[in-house]
């Protein structure tokens, strides 16, 4: 069977506003509600429709599409994710996002838990690569001793009989009915007699954990360990949440880090790029030495294989990778001038260029450049 067209179903005009969309929305809903019409399949198949037809008109993207191509649009995936038509869940998924649980048709949650924590720990980049262990102090809810966490005096807990356990209770306003926390407990669906002293009957209380976490080697800026059961405690009866220890790792003066390579500037003098030296370099588990050829420009890359870091994850490790500098001298005695000074006249002269091609070409390009400008 074809489908109707979407405004269609909801009565309104193709040039209809947001506004007018939900009011519409709102009316079938109403009227068509499964909690209104039990047991009749048309009203819940009106219900349906009416509620397909919101989703696709209220989302500015699928609006447009369903102007172009009306419903071939949402055929064989292209406007979602169901292959029923443009990506809708179950009955209660849109229509409870709208009124809430107007009707007290919205899906039953699952029981509540701790609040999850987060605690940003600083690390060295030695502390990162090899790993380490760090004593962290973290400000939160824990269960009370006293009471154990159950927050009654004498460990007597009942079944609320308002709600029955549910923690929620329906209150029926006219047509309509509204599911809110029950009253008489709170929305925990227990109830305590004789309430702890010490925690009031929260079965909580704001303390200091204390913990010992263990960072493992080769995590990174932005990694998380998930410690389970260390987050918020729950209220009475109710699970712990979950710690996670975000890390974040310092600068350092000599590494730079790239995922599992590590960069460092080593400075040489001109004397030793120009006629070549051995350099040693420092890595972290020690020094390395590196052959600087002669005649090496600034910038040149040195590769010392297996000096990096050891992946958390993959447990492949990366390279030192280490960029020379030539480094201009300098608070130079009277000599060190004389004999410079007299080094740079070799320079002088046609012969001059074969010594430092790169100074030059780009003179040459200088020169060329400002020719074809004033030509």
């Amino acid at each position: 069977m074809s489908k109707r067209d979407y405004y269609e179903v909801l009565g309104v005009s193709r040039s209809a506003t947001e506004d007018e969309l939900k009011k519409a929305y709102r009316r079938a809903a109403q009227k068509f509600h499964p909690d209104r019409n039990p047991g009749d399949k048309a009203a819940e198949a009106s219900f349906k429709e009416a509620k397909e037809a919101y989703e696709v008109l209220s989302d500015g993207g699928k609006r447009r599409m369903y102007d172009q191509h009306g419903h071939a649009a949402f055929e064989h995936g292209m406007g979602g994710n169901n292959p029923g038509g443009p990506g809708f869940g179950d009955v209660n998924d849109i229509f409870g996002d709208i009124f809430g649980d107007i009707f007290g048709g919205g899906r039953q949650r699952g029981p509540r838990r701790g609040a999850d924590l987060r605690y940003l720990v600083e690390l060295d980049l030695e502390e990162a690569v090899f790993g380490v262990e760090k004593r962290i102090e973290v400000p939160t809810l824990v269960a009370c001793k006293p009471c154990k966490g159950s927050g009654s005096e004498d460990g007597k807990v009942e079944t609320c009989g308002t709600c029955r356990g549910r923690g929620q209770v329906r209150i029926q306003r006219g047509i309509f009915a509204v599911q809110q926390a029950c009253p008489a407990c709170g929305g925990r669906g227990q109830t305590i007699e004789k309430p702890c002293a010490s925690c009031h009957g929260n079965g909580r209380v704001q303390d200091t954990k204390v913990l010992q976490v263990k960072i493992p080697a080769g995590v990174d800026n932005g990694d998380r360990i998930r410690l389970a059961g260390e987050g918020e405690a729950g209220p009475a009866g109710v699970q712990p949440g979950d710690l996670y220890v975000e890390v974040e790792v310092r600068e350092h003066p000599i590494f730079q880090r790239d995922g599992n390579d590590l960069y460092c500037e080593v400075p040489v003098r001109f004397s030793q790029a120009a006629l070549g030296a051995d350099i040693v370099v420092p890595t972290l588990d020690g020094e390395a030495l590196i052959k600087v050829p002669h005649e090496t420009q600034t910038g040149k890359l040195f590769r010392l294989r297996g000096k990096g870091v050891r992946s958390v994850r993959s447990q492949a490790t990366g390279d030192l990778l280490c960029r020379v500098v030539v480094e201009t001298p300098v608070n130079l005695t009277a000599k060190q001038r004389e004999l410079l000074k007299e080094f740079e006249a070799t320079f002088e002269g046609e012969q001059g260029a074969r010594h430092s091609p790169r100074s030059s070409g780009f003179l040459d390009g200088v020169k060329a450049f400002w020719d074809r400008m004033t030509s």
